[in-house]
């Protein structure tokens, strides 16, 4: 097996048994993002746990890349320490902005790097990056992320 097919495996995989999707009993943060090109559209939530851990939640609609997008991003960031999500999204952020070029690093994107192949299609980035996007805004309404941190790191 090709590491494409391996690749488009993962994504099939988050689409059919997606992680996190279910929205949280008491966020602290939510944002609702929609792609207007294509109509997909995220609900993401945040919260801490006791142990002040991040928890994800989302609920959406759209095409198999942003669905499993949302998955994944879920899977890698749920307990997590606040903030922490912002160095795997920044990641995230970079490999789309790749188009396609360069080395994503697996030990920090874990599954998100099977979204690679993805960024050589403009038409689709936005789909991968709308649970990314949501969550940042998410994380901000909360307050778990400042604007300032996140304006200094794109």
């Amino acid at each position: 097996m090709n590491l494409e097919s391996l690749y488009q495996e993962i994504i099939l995989d988050h689409y059919k048994h997606p992680r996190g999707r279910e929205l949280l009993a008491a966020p602290l943060g939510a944002a609702h993002h929609v792609n207007p090109t294509c109509g997909d559209e995220l609900t993401v939530q945040v919260a801490v746990d006791s142990d002040g851990r991040l928890m994800i939640g989302y609920e959406g609609q759209g095409c198999s890349i942003s669905q499993a997008s949302a998955s994944v991003m879920s899977e890698l960031v749920t307990g997590l320490a606040p903030g922490q999500s912002e160095v795997i999204r920044q990641a995230f952020l970079d490999m789309m902005r790749a188009k396609g070029t360069g080395e994503p690093d697996e030990d920090v994107l874990g599954d998100a790097v099977a979204f690679a192949g993805v960024a050589k299609f403009p038409a689709r980035v936005k789909c991968a990056l709308l649970a990314w996007m949501a969550l940042q805004d998410a994380e901000i309404q909360s307050g778990l992320l400042t604007q300032q941190s996140k304006d200094g790191d794109s």
